[in-house]
């Protein structure tokens, strides 16, 4: 490098390289005098490569340094720079030669310049990520009042949780499944959101179960220590995870970005395990308490629905008032219904006698041949009067022909073409005469159709008449012994009072009656004679 400068005195030749030469000389000595070297800056024109890599450069007031971060050095980034943000970036200096000979700065490291402004860009993140929806109340989904299982995402080590645990088996113990994770460093936003991720992919009845709730959370620290939970990989996974979320994140003060998007917020994750099941003792005691006052209110119905039972029974009227009205008329009825009884079979048997009178055998077959003789009477005049009708037609046709011949001789008409149409008249007629004939033969058949009808019906009917003469008929009782007493009336006497005091009795037997003479009465029994006391 010493043959670089220039040589003070006149005269000398300077020796000459090529640029490649230069640049190499350059880089080499750029790289071995700085080395490492923290810049404090603000952040402008950011570029992420299609390759991964990150170019962008950091300003103050008067200068401009490049500056780039690799593929694998991007991953390992704490904060990655956005254009307006002040940080201090920590690498290599280094030499570009392809490109104008320029030098940059190789950053491994990034850190945001102050609590300030890493507030800024916290704000700014919320801001966006508020517009895109992720934190909508109406997205929040309800915790479960008593998980089976519960998810919590935190790191083994440390007294978070032992906390968890410890509260969860005083309130209610739960199956926990515990996803290890860093809670802080530059991996730990990657492996939290990983790990609500995987949670979410479990399937329900799988080899692991699927957790019913999630818990992911941390102890207090300063914002760059929880600066994972504020990264959007984490808060989008919080987001898009369809599992009920607790987010337990730094103390009651200290708010991050994953407590937006998730379905609960806990001051600290001992209050995370007493949101997320109830205690076991007061739910019994709940429970017992409820079924206290369910048996309570239980009586208390039966007690009113019976006291209100009561009350109606007493405006009901007694039972032995409610049915002497129907009792009474039931024996009135009663009392009546034999007389009408009687009455009524009496005049049933006035009735069939007038109709047996009228409906003898013999009257019925008189009547039937009355009218077969009607009929034949009517047939007779019938078959008589056709051909008599159909002559008379006959000669009244030729005299009305003759009648037109000798007026179509005056006219001079043709007498054959009168005489055809008057034949053709004459045809007609003869077909009208047959059709009537067969109109009448009809007739006659379905006249004789329903004298016979009438008559076999009227025989069925006088024969089922008979039948229930013989049926309601005396005769067979008095066949079987008994006998029927008149008075002098003829009125049927039933008891031995009345037979008593009728002067002139008529006994009907089977085959007959049999008239007497009043009755002998009976002497009255002298009372035996006073055989006094023995007292």
């Amino acid at each position: 490098m010493d043959d670089l400068i220039d040589d003070p005195r006149p005269g000398r030749n300077e020796a000459e390289f090529t640029v490649s030469e230069i640049s190499g000389a350059v880089k080499k000595t750029l790289e071995g005098t700085f080395g490492r070297v923290r810049v404090r800056g603000e952040v402008s024109k950011v570029m992420r490569a299609r390759s991964g890599h990150l170019y962008f450069d950091i300003k103050d007031d008067r200068s401009v340094l490049s500056c780039t971060s690799w593929k694998g050095q991007v991953a390992g980034l704490s904060v990655i720079p956005e254009e307006g943000m002040e940080i201090v970036a920590t690498g290599k200096m280094t030499s570009f030669a392809a490109s104008m000979s320029k030098y940059q700065l190789n950053v491994d490291e990034v850190q945001v310049a102050g609590q300030g402004a890493l507030l800024a860009m916290l704000e700014k993140r919320r801001a966006q990520l508020a517009a895109e929806g992720l934190f909508e109340p109406s997205a929040k989904r309800a915790i479960p009042y008593l998980p089976d299982v519960i998810g919590v995402v935190t790191s083994p080590q440390g007294a978070v949780i032992r906390d968890i645990l410890h509260r969860l088996a005083d309130r209610f113990p739960r199956h926990v499944l515990i996803w290890p994770v860093s809670v802080q460093g530059k991996a730990s936003a990657g492996e939290v959101a990983r790990a609500i991720r995987g949670f979410d992919a479990l399937a329900p009845g799988g080899a692991t179960p699927r957790p019913d709730l999630l818990i992911v959370a941390r102890g207090g620290g300063s914002i760059e220590d929880l600066w994972g939970f504020n990264e959007e990989v984490v808060v989008r996974a919080a987001a898009d995870c369809t599992i009920p979320l607790i987010s337990a994140v730094g103390h009651e003060t200290d708010t991050t970005l994953i407590d937006h998007a998730a379905d609960r917020r806990a001051p600290t994750p001992t209050a995370a395990a007493e949101m997320a099941v109830p205690v076991r003792l007061d739910l019994a005691a709940a429970i017992r308490d409820l079924a206290t006052r369910q048996a309570r209110a239980a009586r208390g119905h039966v007690t009113a629905r019976r006291q209100r039972l009561t009350d109606l029974a007493r405006g009901l009227p007694r039972p032995d008032a409610v049915l002497a009205g129907p009792a009474q008329r039931l024996d009135t009825l009663s009392e009546r219904l034999p007389v009408a009884l009687r009455g009524r079979t009496a005049r049933a048997r006035v009735a069939f006698s007038r109709l047996e009178g009228r409906s003898t055998p013999q009257a019925v077959a008189a009547r039937v041949a009355e009218r077969r003789r009607t009929l034949a009477a009517l047939a007779l005049r019938l078959d008589a009067g056709l051909p008599r009708r159909r002559t008379e037609a006959q000669a009244r046709l030729d005299r009305v022909a003759s009648s037109l011949l000798r007026a179509g001789h005056r006219l001079g008409e043709r007498p054959a073409a009168r005489l055809a149409a008057l034949r053709l008249r004459t045809d007609a007629l003869t077909r009208a005469t047959a059709r009537a004939r067969e109109r009448l033969d009809a007739r006659l058949r379905r006249l004789s159709d329903v004298a016979g009808g009438g008559q076999r019906a009227r025989a069925q009917h006088l024969a089922a008449l008979g039948r229930l003469n013989e049926t309601l008929s005396h005769n067979a009782t008095l066949a079987r012994g008994f006998a029927i007493v008149r008075d002098g009336d003829d009125m049927v006497l039933t008891t031995a009072a009345e037979a008593r005091a009728s002067a002139r009795l008529e006994i009907e037997f089977k085959d007959g009656r049999v008239a007497l003479g009043a009755p002998a009465r009976r002497k009255a029994k002298p009372p035996p004679p006073d055989q006094g006391t023995l007292l």
